[in-house]
């Protein structure tokens, strides 16, 4: 059984009604990113940052996977899948993938400030004062901008045993989790799915093994998708 490798981005969500920092604006939901993404902001006013991804997790209860997802777990029928995201939502799960890697942490988990591995399910609110069982304060399971990316080098791994990766809703323009093309061997089919393309050095290097679609993951996914699959049969 051959192996998809996809690696999504924020684009993926948004098409669920998830609004990303990377808006025009530069904002995130009305705050400046680096005071509610960053242990700088944290250790400011931890309250706000609280408050913010409370309201996150309280969002993403009202959002639906998308085509997208749906499309990218269709592929488990006939493919060994592995998502590895950008994205801290659940909608990978709810629409039933079974192999998710989550780059930047999730929403649905809370950890300690002070023992990275004490990680939790959480799907309420976290409040000043919500404790884990050594007795220190629990912060968003989110990877922040200064902090390292502790699933960088299992996503390397994975994608480094690719037959055909997917890249889907991320504009590769954000390292470290852009240079993860690279891992993928030489022979990989690569598809990169975006609205606005972007090349990078990763890219580049695929030439004929690389196909650009110009259109948004909901749009393109189910007929790649279903492409894959006939091939796969025959």
């Amino acid at each position: 059984m051959k192996k998809i490798i996809v690696l999504t981005g924020a684009g993926v969500s948004a098409e669920s009604g998830i609004r990303t920092f990377r808006d025009s604006n530069g904002l995130w939901e009305d705050h400046e990113v680096m005071d509610v993404a960053s242990p700088e902001g944290w250790a400011r006013d931890p309250e706000l940052v609280l408050r913010f991804y409370n309201a996150r997790r309280a969002q993403l209860k009202e959002v639906e996977p998308n085509a997208a997802h749906v499309a990218i777990r269709e592929l488990e029928s006939a493919f060994e899948v592995h998502v590895i995201t950008q994205n801290v939502d659940d909608l990978h799960e709810r629409a039933g993938s079974n192999n998710v890697l989550h780059l930047h942490g999730e929403l649905t988990k809370a950890r300690s400030t002070v023992d990275e591995s004490l990680i939790y399910a959480w799907t309420g609110d976290i409040n000043l004062g919500d404790l884990c069982e050594d007795g220190h304060q629990l912060r968003p399971h989110i990877v922040w901008f200064g902090e390292s990316v502790p699933a960088l080098d299992q996503a390397a791994r994975i994608t480094s045993t690719a037959d055909i990766v997917l890249i889907v809703g991320t504009s590769l323009q954000v390292y470290p989790a852009a240079g993860l093309v690279g891992c993928a061997p030489p022979d990989a089919d690569v598809y990169y799915i975006d609205p606005n393309p972007a090349s990078n050095h990763e890219t580049t290097e695929r030439g004929d093994r690389l196909t650009v679609i110009a259109d948004t993951a909901a749009n393109a996914l189910p007929t790649l998708t279903g492409q894959l699959l006939d091939d796969a049969r025959k």
